[in-house]
């Protein structure tokens, strides 16, 4: 058990300090950072099962149509997600991530009602219903959809979905994933050389590493949350996935000074309602019925 919560918490607190990770990258164009996020995870992945020796698995599942079309859709999903949150840290809008990620858990109870046809009880209701109003409120505001915070939302909830009724595991998936998406990243790597465009042929040493440090970055908190849901509950690892955002937003507004105003405040706070209310029922719905076993 405090394996697995330890697990947890390193991996919520390494996706936690992204945004300071990006922001050492903010010289370097966002969508070349995405290509070099997707090229050095693939090559993480593939050298963990290069040392394992262990390949068959990926060739029982690039032979069936449903697991290869599910890993096709949940790949673009995560490329846009990545690139989206890239995005963000580059126009100075990680507050605008980091709800994206308080959202996510109520976009994952949505989807779960309208597409796997999951009941809702009146408490996640609720809460759907508080985090709406939030949206809308924020959207007034601002005269604008929250566009960043909405489309992290809902493309990390579809990956979510897709990873749900997948077949592989977290490491195998994400070996998949970005196998998918290599060939069109080193495709838009060779383009960014041949125009002599790219930062890890041109930039210091420094962006170098970084770049390819983007690999390991990536994989090793996706193994520790994979370690981690092996070992503790999912209601508990339902909390724990706050960490994650409230440190980016801890960095959006002490290190990166973004603005947050009242009107802003408000929109926060009615979502941040939603999420204690949907935590907290979640907590308690489990403890009755798992807690007296």
């Amino acid at each position: 058990m405090r394996t697995g919560i330890f697990y947890a918490a390193a991996a919520h607190l390494i996706w936690g300090l992204f945004p300071l990770y990006f922001h050492w990258l903010i010289a370097v164009d966002a969508f070349e950072t995405l290509l070099h996020r997707i090229i050095w995870s693939g090559v993480s992945v593939a050298l963990i099962w290069l040392l394992r020796n262990q390949w068959r698995w990926l060739r029982e599942a690039v032979v069936q149509p449903k697991v290869l079309w599910t890993f096709i859709g949940s790949a673009f999903c995560i490329a846009l997600n990545w690139f989206v949150y890239i995005y963000a840290v580059h126009t100075h809008r990680v507050v605008d991530a980091s709800l994206g990620y308080f959202i996510n858990p109520l976009v994952n109870v949505l989807f779960g009602f309208v597409l796997l046809r999951e009941r809702l009880r009146h408490v996640q209701w609720l809460a759907i219903g508080l985090a709406t109003v939030g949206v809308v409120w924020l959207t007034v505001q601002r005269g604008e959809w929250p566009w960043i915070a909405l489309l992290l939302a809902f493309s990390f909830g579809t990956y979510g979905l897709l990873r749900k009724i997948a077949t592989l595991n977290a490491l195998k998936g994400l070996t998949l994933e970005t196998l998918l998406l290599c060939p069109f990243a080193l495709i838009g790597f060779a383009w960014l050389a041949w125009q002599q465009q790219s930062a890890l042929l041109a930039g210091p040493l420094s962006t170098q590493l970084l770049l390819i440090a983007l690999g390991p970055v990536t994989a090793i908190p996706l193994m520790f949350f994979a370690s981690a849901a092996r070992r503790i509950p999912l209601s508990t690892l339902g909390v724990m996935q706050y960490i994650g955002p409230t440190i980016q937003l801890m960095i959006g507004l002490f290190v990166f000074h973004e603005s947050f105003g009242v009107d802003r405040l408000v929109g926060f706070v009615l979502i941040w309602t939603a999420l204690v209310l949907y935590a907290a029922e979640g907590l308690w719905q489990y403890r009755r019925e798992y807690g007296t076993r």
